[in-house]
């Protein structure tokens, strides 16, 4: 298991300030990757218990809202593993701060029953489609991608887009309120 780099102030990969993991290794390569330098699943650095400690010890600031991971794939089999472990580190460390990670896999179909989903508050799925590309579009860089309540998705047994959630909630609807662990920015 191994990653790219990590970034100690993110604000561009999640709301907030953010501590960063881009995970080196991806099969997708999809064109136009705004990270094609993970994509070799040799570069990079060995991703360890120390490399868990560095990210946790970088985000006990309280001004870094949360942790994003990014790729490379973090959902790809040969990083499931090491994703899941910070994940979950992170989670039992800083449960009032949120995870975002960026997948080519879709959540519906190929990691619904993954345990990492249980650490994950907002997951952005789907492989970047260059013939989709939208600059101005909010934490994903094609149409096809979605940004995924996780957390209400599992409860529910059906995709929850962060989306749908504010449209609810400009409209007065009762539910819309409901991003508990994603800061109100939206």
């Amino acid at each position: 298991m191994r990653y790219n780099t990590i970034r100690k102030m993110d604000i561009s990969n999640g709301p907030g300030v953010r501590v960063s993991v881009f995970m080196q290794g991806c099969a997708f390569h999809c064109k136009n990757c705004f990270n094609p330098n993970t994509w070799d699943f040799e570069g990079g650095k060995e991703f360890n218990e120390e490399t868990i400690n560095e990210v946790l010890d970088l985000s006990s600031k309280d001004y870094i809202k949360g942790l994003s991971i990014l790729g490379g794939e973090p959902m790809h089999p040969n990083n499931i593993e090491a994703t899941t472990k910070l994940a979950k580190a992170f989670k039992e460390k800083y449960p009032n701060k949120n995870i975002w990670v960026w997948s080519g896999f879709q959540f519906d179909k190929d990691l619904k029953d993954k345990e990492v989903l249980k650490y994950i508050d907002v997951l952005v799925d789907g492989q970047y489609v260059d013939a989709l590309h939208n600059p101005t579009l909010k934490w994903k860089g094609s149409s096809n991608q979605r940004v995924i309540d996780v957390k209400e998705s599992l409860a529910k047994k059906t995709i929850i887009q962060i989306w749908q959630k504010q449209e609810n909630r400009n409209k007065g609807e009762a539910n819309g309120d409901r991003l508990k662990s994603v800061p109100e920015i939206f």
